[in-house]
């Protein structure tokens, strides 16, 4: 397969490494714009769990080979915010690139709105279940990747070449799970990423520097699990105003609704024994990208004036300030992108 990698962040890099080494033709485009422009080849601290569920831990490297405009390819990865769905796709025409392109993003906006960004283009929605940080001084990539990843069903998309896609993801050892409906489900998980992000980010008190020592406290105190338990009720509550019926997500949302004398306990034992998951808790440190996530889903409940009492005080007292481009926590780097926390997927 012939496949194109838009950018150099840690979601498409991991992917594109894994796919390379299973013998497909990966390539990037890099902006001539971007910091990663004169980047030729990234080191790889990769924490494998696609054989191991404890995870391999293997180091490597991976040249960065280029694309080249006006071509096409099979398909294109594309990884990012929402907020910057317009601008990828405009970078994707102003180079002529064709292909299928995967979403592989957190996307809070309707299905019109991605059809009219999209205009027409093949396009297939998906989630990674991976994530890690890219340091760009050293250009090191750590990142984690589970064995499977979240991709909308073949009775749900057009694209032709569907079976194509999931093939060269399975010869990666990466299978594919189909939920009932895949924006649903992105809306779903960055409604349970919401509730966690914002404990954490209260435990921090909005201080980026004590991000990781609070999500070690977290992941370690039963109390403060339950805290966050009770949070993200609040914030899947916000995804049940949209019309969404629950019931089609019992695996993602029944953590959640156990009594959490129960829940809290259970997961700080998944993240006492599922390395991969803890590992990916504290590489997950993109912080502008987190606060869009609580921003988005804050701003729903307000409309729908939902009773979302823990959230919005989290959110109110100590990221309001913060969810501005000048903010001091919005200059952080090293992007990432993971899946929400349960057993099933990482946070």
């Amino acid at each position: 397969m012939k496949i194109l990698i838009l950018g150099l962040g840690v979601i498409g890099s991991t992917y594109g490494y894994i796919l390379r080494k299973s013998g497909h033709d990966v390539a990037h485009y890099i902006r001539p714009t971007s910091q990663n422009h004169a980047t030729e080849s990234l080191s790889v601290s990769l924490l494998d769990g696609r054989n191991d569920k404890k995870g391999l831990q293997t180091e490597d490297h991976y040249p960065i080979t280029r694309a080249t405009p006006g071509s096409r390819y099979d398909f294109i990865i594309v990884s990012l915010s929402s907020l910057r769905l317009e601008e990828a796709l405009e970078t994707l025409r102003d180079n002529r690139f064709e292909g299928t392109i995967l979403l592989f993003c957190g996307v809070w906006e309707s299905r019109e709105h991605i059809e009219r960004i999209m205009a027409g283009r093949p396009y297939l929605l998906g989630y990674p279940v991976a994530g890690g940080r890219l340091n760009k001084a050293d250009c090191r990539l750590e990142c984690v990747v589970f064995d499977h990843i979240m991709l909308e069903s073949r009775e749900r998309t057009a694209v032709e070449n569907y079976d194509d896609i999931t093939r060269s993801f399975l010869q990666s050892g990466i299978k594919s799970e189909c939920p009932h409906d895949m924006l649903e489900w992105i809306w779903l998980h960055m409604s349970i990423n919401a509730g966690v992000i914002s404990t954490i980010i209260a435990l921090a008190e909005a201080d980026p520097k004590r991000a990781d020592e609070c999500v070690e406290r977290l992941m370690n105190s039963t109390h403060l699990l339950r805290r966050a338990v009770l949070t993200v009720r609040e914030c899947m509550k916000i995804v049940a105003g949209r019309g969404v019926n629950l019931r089609h997500y019992r695996g993602e949302v029944l953590p959640f609704r156990l009594p959490v004398w129960l829940s809290a306990p259970l997961m700080k034992r998944m993240f006492a024994t599922q390395i991969l998951t803890r590992r990916i808790m504290l590489l997950h440190a993109n912080v502008p990208d987190l606060l869009h996530v609580c921003r988005l889903v804050y701003r729903e409940g307000k409309a729908q004036s939902a009773a979302c009492p823990l959230f919005n005080d989290n959110v109110e007292r100590y990221m309001l300030p913060e969810m501005t481009e000048r903010s001091p926590l919005s200059e952080a780097h090293s992007p990432s992108v993971g899946p929400s926390v349960h057993e099933h997927h990482d946070a």
